[in-house]
């Protein structure tokens, strides 16, 4: 069923990716529900992981910065005792040991984990190699050395160990972290070697499984059911961003891309970065530069806005 006069969608709708679909192909089925005029994703997620994928509809695809550059939350699971040329069970087995740690073991090497730390992507990833995808590459046969990259792990824990060569592990990160690359990183520490078994993103930003839908339940939206009635504002993304408030003229002006003046004590530092929002309606981000909000981005023009 194709849902009609939707092009004009404008928000985010948070989807439960299922098994063995890539972030690319649950935009484009999507594209042919919704037809929107503008569509993305913020963050791909493998075809082998599950969970929280937000995608931005309309304006909001402005807005899909503030959602990668959020924290992430993973579930996943190791399994020691092999590797695989892709670090996850979709790759051929390169190596085999019979170590297998135990919980204390594992526990142990966890803390060297958390914080900054480099590591390198895995060889099959979507990062560019002069100017083509790494995985391709390697598909064709190329030797990839990929540098290693600083990311931050905030927090990292042990929740299960279902048997002796596999354990549950939660981890809470930042932007760029392959969760492939930790578990199979952590397995060497461990004196062992491993693979990743099941990835689950259970938040991206400030969205997670308790707003996510699955796309089954998506495509039975009926027609007599509005789809904008499942999106999140998105001004949803935003709760991080200093507000400063604004009169009817002042939108008025900003929506033409006029600055604005500061008010005399304001306490907005220079250079800071600003929504500017008008009876609970972002109107537009700019910076605060010499008493003045310029506006960078602008949501609303002034016929969009609904003046009260």
């Amino acid at each position: 069923m194709i849902l009609r006069n939707t092009n004009d969608l404008s928000g985010w709708l948070v989807v439960d990716k299922p098994y063995g679909m890539g972030s690319t192909n649950v935009v484009s089925r999507l594209k042919r529900f919704f037809h929107p005029m503008k569509i993305g994703h913020a963050g791909t997620l493998d075809p082998l992981a599950t969970g929280v994928l937000p995608i931005a509809f309309g304006k909001a695809t402005r807005t899909v910065p503030f959602v990668m550059n959020g924290v992430k939350k993973y579930i996943f699971e190791i399994q020691f005792g092999q590797s695989t040329t892709t670090d996850d069970a979709e790759g051929e087995v390169v190596e085999v040991s019979d170590r297998l740690p135990s919980q204390a073991q594992i526990e142990e090497v966890l803390p060297e984990f958390v914080g900054d730390i480099f590591q390198v992507p895995p060889a099959y990833s979507a990062l560019k190699v002069a100017g083509k995808r790494a995985y391709d590459r390697v598909r064709k046969g190329e030797k990839v050395e990929l540098p290693p990259r600083k990311v931050h792990i905030e927090s990292l824990s042990l929740q299960a160990m279902p048997s002796q060569n596999k354990a549950v592990l939660e981890v809470v990160c930042g932007k760029g972290t392959y969760v492939r690359s930790l578990g199979r990183d952590i397995a060497k520490k461990c004196g062992s070697c491993g693979f990743i078994t099941a990835l689950r993103r259970t938040q991206s930003g400030p969205f997670t499984l308790a707003d996510a839908i699955s796309l089954d339940k998506i495509e039975k939206i009926e027609y007599s059911k509005n789809p904008r009635e499942v999106l999140i504002p998105l001004e949803a993304v935003l709760t991080d961003i200093l507000e400063l408030a604004v009169s009817e003229n002042e939108a008025r002006a900003l929506s033409h891309g006029r600055s604005i003046s500061l008010s005399p004590g304001t306490s907005f530092k220079e250079g800071d970065f600003l929504k500017a929002m008008y009876n609970g309606q972002l109107i537009a981000f700019g910076y605060a530069e010499g008493g003045l909000f310029r506006p960078s981005k602008v949501f609303k023009g002034e016929n969009d806005v609904d003046y009260k």
